[in-house]
């Protein structure tokens, strides 16, 4: 399945955070799609990062991972998500965060400081020790993990015009069906 990276896909708040949302709706197994399984698509993030990503002024320009590096990657987007979901949830599972430390460490020993995968890794070591940490959130609708950074914390989406815009939607076109209140009424 071909697609664009767009601003969209780039919601996380964080380069780690963008890789491990690179599966779209990892939490429905019958619906999952992973973006990366497909080398071109896993080719072009990088650029598609250094334009959209929010940290692309920290790591610059990176260059795509390397063929015999791909496995590697994944391990440590997969520990990333695993680590990062974790947290979200509020839970602090010493065994995920030796697993991100671990991966992070393969990535950094293995590649150029310029490439996607040592991006990746910084990324997530930074924001282990930043304070956004406690504003990790996952999407309520597909669930993404972003970085909630509205001032009062309660955001739900990972981004409102896509996610958020779909939630409502459907809300209101099950209340239409069902006969309740219209979107125009008080509620």
């Amino acid at each position: 399945m071909d697609f664009t990276w767009t601003p969209h896909r780039f919601v996380g708040g964080a380069l780690a955070l963008d890789v491990a949302n690179s599966v779209i709706l990892r939490i429905d197994p019958s619906r999952r799609i992973d973006r990366f399984a497909s080398p071109q698509q896993m080719d072009a993030f990088p650029e598609a990062a250094g334009e959209f990503s929010a940290e692309r002024a920290l790591f610059g320009e990176v260059t795509p991972v390397a063929a015999e590096r791909r496995a590697d990657f994944l391990v440590l987007r997969e520990a990333i998500d695993r680590y990062f979901r974790a947290r979200a949830d509020g839970e602090d599972d010493p065994h995920k965060l030796a697993d991100l430390l671990g991966a992070t460490a393969m990535a950094l020993r293995g590649t150029g400081t310029g490439s996607l995968e040592a991006a990746t890794a910084r990324s997530a070591l930074r924001l282990l020790g930043d304070d956004q940490i406690s504003r990790l959130k996952t999407c309520r609708n597909c669930g993404w993990l972003f970085i909630d950074r509205s001032r009062n914390r309660s955001r739900s989406w990972c981004d409102m015009t896509v996610c958020g815009n779909r939630v409502k939607a459907n809300r209101h076109y099950r209340r239409s069906r069902d006969g309740g209140p219209s979107a125009g009424d008080a509620t």
